[in-house]
């Protein structure tokens, strides 16, 4: 599995390259998947990749400074403020999400739509349960 995922990674790192996408970094992804719903504070996105409020805050602001976030004032706490993806983050995760769709149409090209069912649902499983299903990391990533 780990070597399936890491040729997955290798080959979604080169397909968003090759849109434009080329500066990402390793929790990119999950920071987009977080943001892609609604705004949230630093300390909702700590929280959400269960990190420090400063580790959160360096990435938002690494995040920030390469374009793909922007930070705007709390319409509820004006002292407050927001993250939310900026029109280069809302396009590098529907490019991601569209790699996604493709990569999963060419493994059911390839190996079959019920090997990839079973696959899907072993991967679920081991995701762990939930009350409510799969857990918020894996719902997001099929957003």
């Amino acid at each position: 599995m780990t070597l399936g995922y890491q040729q997955f990674v290798t080959d979604l790192r080169a397909w968003l390259a090759e849109r434009g996408f080329d500066d990402l970094g390793r929790s990119d992804g999950v920071v987009f998947r977080a943001l892609a719903q609604r705004a949230v504070s630093v300390s909702q996105l700590a929280d959400l990749l269960q990190i420090s409020k400063q580790g959160a805050a360096q990435i938002a602001a690494d995040m920030q400074r390469r374009g793909y976030l922007v930070k705007r004032t709390d319409p509820s706490d004006g002292r407050a403020w927001l993250l939310e993806l900026s029109p280069r983050g809302t396009a590098a995760l529907a490019a991601a999400r569209a790699f996604h769709r493709r990569y999963e149409r060419g493994l059911i090209k390839e190996c079959s739509p019920e090997s990839v069912g079973a696959l899907r649902s072993v991967m679920t499983h081991m995701a762990g349960p939930s009350a409510s299903g799969p857990s918020p990391a894996l719902r997001a990533l099929f957003l």
